[in-house]
């Protein structure tokens, strides 16, 4: 588009086991050079391949080994980021994930996906929420424009630390349909059989095991769920370990007829499998800044179960399930849909629906839009 504004985007915070940031910024990225961005890409050298393949008409940079540890990718970020902001003449600088240069000739849009350091910070370890509380606040102050990914993002900021909404545009996250399915019943099979569940029903749930995702409280939930039952399901959590030891200490409370299988960390052409293949995706919750599990669940035709807390009513609507944060309430809401399949199987059709209302081709041309306005304010101030 002529007299658009060149953009670069600083994907070097990019986690290599690609959780729900690493798949923000790589579809997002894949939409913008879709779109026709004048789109040039900060990456770790270990994802230079990945990108060009991504966004193939991009240009891409990688930076040097180094900034693979979070100490040497904050001292690359604040020095020579910079440099090769003005090297490439580039318009607008999008940060997304937090935090920014603090010396930057070009526009600065930066992404901040979550309020709960804020709103919860005893959900995070205590070193976690000092670091992003810090840089929300620097980046609502020096930023040209945010981009959160929820209403109730923005709100919480707003309400928390003050920030201007006018200085914040709601871009919702999307879905990839070639990623997120229903699956086939082979491949269901194969996932269950990874699991040694060989047939058996299962409730998954996909995350992080940190305190946030209150998956103590559903493994308790679900136990309570299962007594009585002679053809219980199992649990299976898939997501890296968090940084206490409530899962743990959960564990070990579950009577040993119940079965609880921890994945950790699933390849991503498994996910949609293992999560169109559950009888119930749990994910209930305590605060999201989006819930991009829950989007992708409900793409996959899974009968979701969340909570009502922060954004997730944003993106389930009606076509999910909601219970309550409390391991009696997650123990009623499982009961309730492993009880009835027909209501299982309209939410599958409903959250189906409703998944399509989330593109990252959509998310891509809004967030050219802001790119577009960060750039006009910031030439307009100058």
């Amino acid at each position: 588009m002529r007299g658009e504004p060149r953009v670069l985007v600083d994907a070097t915070a990019v986690p290599a086991d690609r959780g729900g940031v690493g798949r923000y910024v790589d579809s997002l990225l894949a939409a913008l050079d879709a779109d026709g961005s004048r789109l040039s890409i900060a990456c770790q050298l270990r994802d230079a391949e990945l990108y060009h393949r991504l966004a193939p008409h991009a240009h891409i940079a990688p930076a040097a080994e180094t900034v693979s540890t979070r100490t040497a990718r904050l001292t690359w970020e604040q020095t020579t980021l910079p440099r090769l902001v003005r090297r490439l003449g580039v318009d607008v600088l999008h940060s997304p994930h937090y935090t920014t240069p603090l010396a930057n000739s070009a526009a600065s849009v930066v992404t901040l996906h979550d309020a709960t350091f804020f709103t919860e910070p005893a959900l995070h370890s205590p070193v976690k929420a000092r670091f992003f509380r810090a840089w929300s606040r620097t980046a609502v102050r020096r930023a040209t424009l945010c981009v959160v990914p929820s209403r109730a993002t923005a709100d919480e900021l707003t309400r928390s630390i003050g920030a201007d909404p006018r200085a914040m545009r709601v871009v919702n996250h999307g879905v990839d349909p070639d990623q997120f399915h229903p699956p086939s019943p082979g491949e269901v099979t194969a996932v269950r059989d990874r699991f040694g569940l060989h047939g058996r029903p299962y409730v998954a749930f996909l995350g992080a095991l940190e305190p946030r995702k209150n998956v103590p409280a559903l493994i308790r939930g679900f136990a309570e769920a299962c007594e009585g039952r002679t053809d219980a399901p199992a649990l299976v959590l898939a997501g890296q370990p968090g940084w206490d030891e409530q899962v743990e200490n959960a564990l070990g409370s579950v009577p040993h007829r119940i079965r609880v299988i921890r994945a950790g960390y699933l390849p991503f052409p498994q996910l949609a499998a293992f999560l169109g293949g559950a009888e119930v995706v749990a994910y209930p919750s305590i605060g999201e800044g989006f819930g991009l599990p829950v989007l992708e669940a409900m793409a996959c035709g899974a009968a979701v179960l969340t909570t009502r807390r922060l954004s997730l009513p944003e993106v389930g609507g009606d076509a999910v399930a909601y219970c309550g944060v409390g391991a009696c309430d997650i123990a009623r809401g499982l009961v309730d849909l492993l009880d009835d399949p027909a209501r299982r199987s309209v939410l599958s059709a409903d959250a189906q629906q409703r998944a399509k209302e989330f593109s990252w081709a959509a998310s891509a041309t809004q967030h050219r839009e802001v790119y577009a306005r960060a750039h006009f304010v910031h030439r307009r101030t100058r």
